[in-house]
């Protein structure tokens, strides 16, 4: 059972694409905060952390990709049961 994705067990669960899209505008704002410490840890961070965002953002993209590709061939999903799989 997952503890956030919709299942047919978590109807009222999240999509993967908007608990991406809440952790990449977290790490944008804790980003933000970091852009003028010159400390070259923080810039590692900020570094590690745009690298990040990018990662997130790629996967955003599969994500909602993947549901398009869901709802156009199986439409919504239907309370108890799975679109695809068993």
């Amino acid at each position: 059972m997952t503890h956030f994705l919709i299942t047919e067990d978590k109807p009222d669960g999240y999509r993967l694409e908007d608990i991406l899209k809440i952790i990449r505008k977290d790490i944008f704002l804790r980003t933000t905060k970091i852009m003028d410490d010159d400390r070259a840890e923080a810039q590692i961070v900020m570094n590690n952390n745009v690298e990040i965002l990018g990662l997130l953002s790629a996967a955003i993209a599969k994500a909602e990709e993947s549901t398009t590709i869901l709802q156009k061939s199986f439409g919504p999903s239907r309370e108890g049961e799975p679109r695809i799989g068993v």
